[in-house]
């Protein structure tokens, strides 16, 4: 374990390390600017508020999707389950077309590129943009969900098998890692 002084700061490898076990979600990014439509896989999205309805997601400056995202008025986040883990890679996996395979994907009528089998998605605004590091912080007040309602037995963790990435590895929740 490496420890630094106060005021000294961690190197790169050390910060990843550090965050390699803290396990996160896994969302897909989409947007078209008007140019052809980008994705990409984050797991740095997380709600803000429900009032006004807002999310945060951060963007790296290597993404090749980035350009396209930061022009982007709207985008579309998928928030996904182990059955769309080819979704996921999909939005990963550098220098390829994303959208190549039209059966995966669709327009919404607003004209956002969306995969439709996603467990759930949100289409909203982008309301703020914010220069961190190497990377944007984008923050998007909700326009549109489609999601199970609560209560719903697809919304259940064991149904819905929620996509997690830990230590570099795919990950599904599910009945079995229920700890209560």
């Amino acid at each position: 374990m490496v420890t630094h002084p106060s005021g000294d700061s961690v190197t790169p490898e050390e910060f990843k390390a550090a965050f390699r076990n803290h396990p996160a979600g896994v969302a897909v990014i989409t947007a078209d600017a008007g140019d052809g439509p980008v994705a990409l896989t984050a797991t740095s999205v997380f709600s803000v508020s429900v009032e006004p309805p807002l999310l945060v997601f951060s963007i790296s400056d290597l993404s090749s999707s980035t350009p396209t995202i930061r022009r982007a008025d709207t985008v579309v986040v998928h928030l996904l389950g182990a059955a769309q883990l080819d979704i996921a890679k999909l939005g990963a996996t550098s220098g390829i077309d994303r959208f190549a395979d039209t059966t995966i994907w669709d327009r919404l009528p607003t004209g956002e590129p969306y995969f439709p089998s996603a467990h759930a998605w949100i289409r909203g605004r982008v309301v703020n943009k914010m220069e961190a590091g190497g990377s944007t912080v984008v923050a998007v007040q909700a326009l549109q969900t489609k999601a199970p309602p609560a209560g719903d037995p697809s919304a259940d963790a064991a149904e819905a098998e929620p996509l997690v990435y830990h230590n570099r590895t795919w990950h599904r929740l599910g009945e079995h890692s229920k700890i209560q």
